[in-house]
């Protein structure tokens, strides 16, 4: 009996299916390994410690970055940039909107994505370009809600008040 159980041999070949950790573990050895030996044979030891610095450098970078360290970055926390590094989902909206009518939330988020939906039906039903025909745009919306989805001006207040989305919601739908 070799000591391994049938569990043991399930679990191995469940973790060597495509997609998994050990599967793209093995699929980038077989390459860096390749790579190493050919900086060996054109470069000496030399090139063979060349080779190994820049695979380990390499490997580092590309761990780093699947475990999510750059998250961290200031770059990437910027709300420009994870919005287009990000495409949002339906399951993301409760979030937003949550965040948006806490006083100690975030309304930047819903702002922003209720103004994307108006830029998109104005665009569809109107031909509008919801920055270039402000007025027009103001227009339609009417004074009470053009300021909140106004892309040149402040928010006119620091959190969402629940019957502005709501009334934001409708009127899109009456566009």
């Amino acid at each position: 009996m070799s000591g391994t159980t049938r569990a043991d041999r399930e679990s191995d070949r469940e973790l060597a299916r495509p997609g998994s950790v050990r599967h793209s573990l093995i699929e980038l050895a077989v390459p860096a390994v390749l790579a190493e030996v050919l900086f060996a044979l054109v470069g000496g030891w030399p090139g063979a410690g060349f080779g190994a610095a820049l695979l380990a450098v390499t490997g580092l970078l590309v761990g780093r970055r699947v475990a999510g360290a750059g998250a961290d970055a200031v770059a990437l926390r910027s709300r420009p940039r994870q919005q287009e590094l990000y495409e949002p989902g339906l399951g993301d909206w409760r979030w937003t909107v949550r965040q948006g009518l806490d006083p100690k939330g975030d309304p930047g988020p819903l702002r922003t994505r209720i103004r994307r939906l108006y830029a998109v039906r104005l665009a569809e039903e109107h031909g509008l370009d919801l920055s270039a025909d402000r007025d027009r745009a103001a227009e339609l919306l009417g004074p009470r809600l053009w300021p909140w989805i106004d892309p040149l001006a402040p928010p006119p207040a620091a959190v969402f008040p629940a019957e502005v989305v709501r009334e934001l919601v409708d009127r899109l739908d009456s566009l």
